[in-house]
C-alpha cells in the first residue's frame, strides 16, 4: 500500500509518538510510507528512517485551507497514494477536500483527544471511509459526529520494553548520579506536555503533602510548555519556589529515551485533569514502573484496579497514595510487574500495527 500521513503538529507530542511508531513500522511491513508535515514542525527528523522524497511540507494553518488541500491533491496522484491518514482536528477538513480532489483515494482519520468536533463536521466529512478512536471514550464522542459502523478502537501500542534487573539497577544509578540525586532517596517522576489540564500543578501541590511525610522525596517534571511565552512553566516553578523545595525538583525537557527517567523512579505519577489515552502511563508501565494516575477515561482503560487511580483535581488524595506506594505498605515490585504484563499484552505495538493495517486493507475494499 501507499500510505500519505498528515500532521500538521509543530511540536512532538504523544499523538506525534503514535504517527512515528506507525510510519516506522508500516516502512518495515513493506509498504510505501510519505508523509505531509508544516515546514516549521520540531520532529521531522523523528522520520529519518523514511527517504527524503517521501516528504512533503505544506502550511494547514485552520481547516479551511483550501490551497493546502489542492498542493496535497496533486502529492497523491503523483505518488499514486492508496490511503490518506490524517492525526489533527485541523487536518481533517483540508485531507477530505484533497481526497475528493484526488477521487481514487480512501481517507481515514484518527482521533487522539477527547475535545468533540463541531456539528459542522457531520456533513464536511461525509467522504471519510474510517475513524479510528484511540480508547472507548473517545469513540463515545466521535459517535456524535460519524455512524457507529464507521469508527473502530485501536489503542495506542508501545514495543515491550523488559529490561534485565542488572540493566535496569545500571541506568537507575546513572540517571541519579547524573542528576544528583541520592541513591537512596525516594523518587516521584512524571512525563507530559507542561500545561494546567496535565494537572502538575495538582501533583506540586501534592508533594508539599508528601515532603512533609518523606522530607528527603526528590521529584522530576519531564516534558516541554509549548506555548509561547512558557508562562505555565514559570508559574509551576515559582510554585515550587514559594513552598521551599527548589532543590528536591529536578525540571527536564522532553526525553527521547524514557527508560532511565523510569528506572530510576519509585513511581510514576498522572495527574492530568483529562486524557484520551495516556501515553506517558503506558511507557511507565512497559518499563514496570509503578504507576499513581487520576481517573481519566484514558487512566481506567490502562490500568486494570482501581487502588492505583486517585480523584481527579485533589492533591491531597495524590500525596496519600504517593505515600502508601514509598513508605513500603504497598507491594511495589509486584505492582511494577502486574502493570508492565497488562502494558506487554493488552497494548503492544504490534497489535496496533496489526489493526491499523487491517482497517486499511477493508477501506481498499470499499
Amino acid at each position: 500500500m501507499r500510505i500519505l500521513q498528515i500532521s500538521s503538529a509543530k511540536t512532538f507530542g504523544g499523538g506525534e509518538r503514535h504517527l512515528v511508531d506507525l510510519c516506522r513500522e508500516l516502512d518495515l511491513r513493506g509498504h510505501e510510507v510519505f508523509v505531509a508535515l508544516r515546514p516549521t514542525n520540531e520532529w521531522q527528523d523523528r522520520l529519518d528512517f523514511l527517504r527524503q522524497e517521501r516528504f512533503m511540507h505544506v502550511s494547514i494553518r485552520n481547516s479551511f485551507g483550501t490551497f493546502s488541500a489542492r498542493r496535497i491533491a496533486r502529492f497523491i496522484d503523483e505518488h499514486q497514494i492508496d490511503v490518506v491518514h490524517a492525526h489533527v482536528g485541523r487536518d481533517y477538513l483540508v485531507a477530505s477536500i484533497a481526497c475528493r480532489v484526488a477521487r481514487n483515494t480512501k481517507l481515514v482519520l484518527t482521533r487522539h483527544v477527547m475535545l468533540p468536533l463541531k456539528p459542522f463536521h457531520r456533513f464536511a466529512l461525509r467522504n471519510v471511509n474510517a475513524v479510528i478512536a484511540v480508547s472507548p471514550a473517545v469513540r463515545g464522542q466521535l459517535e456524535r459526529v460519524f455512524p457507529p459502523g464507521r469508527i473502530t478502537v485501536i489503542a495506542n501500542g508501545l514495543a515491550p520494553r523488559v529490561l534485565p534487573d542488572d540493566e535496569k539497577v545500571r541506568l537507575r544509578d546513572e540517571f541519579r548520579s547524573l542528576h544528583s540525586i541520592p541513591s537512596g532517596a525516594p523518587l516521584v517522576v512524571s512525563m507530559g506536555e507542561l500545561k494546567v489540564a496535565k494537572g502538575q500543578r495538582d501533583l506540586v501541590l501534592a508533594a508539599n503533602e508528601v515532603i512533609k511525610r518523606l522530607p528527603d522525596c526528590r521529584f522530576v517534571i519531564a516534558g516541554k510548555d509549548n506555548s509561547i511565552d512558557q508562562k505555565f512553566r514559570r508559574e509551576l516553578k515559582r510554585l515550587v519556589r514559594v513552598l521551599g523545595h527548589e532543590e528536591r525538583f529536578l525540571w527536564l525537557d522532553w526525553l527521547d529515551d524514557v527508560l532511565p527517567l523510569l528506572a530510576a523512579a519509585d513511581v510514576f505519577v498522572s495527574a492530568s485533569h483529562s486524557e484520551s489515552f495516556g501515553l506517558g502511563i503506558l511507557e511507565a508501565m512497559a518499563a514496570g514502573t509503578p504507576v499513581i494516575a487520576t481517573e481519566t477515561d484514558g487512566a481506567k482503560l490502562l490500568i486494570p484496579r482501581h487502588v492505583y487511580l486517585v480523584p481527579i483535581k485533589d492533591p491531597v488524595a495524590l500525596a496519600a497514595k504517593i505515600i502508601w506506594l514509598l513508605e513500603g505498605d504497598a507491594p511495589v515490585r509486584e505492582i511494577g510487574e502486574e502493570l508492565q504484563v497488562t502494558a506487554n499484552e493488552s497494548f503492544s505495538l504490534e497489535g496496533m500495527i496489526d489493526a491499523t493495517e487491517k482497517l486499511y486493507g477493508e477501506v481498499l475494499n470499499q
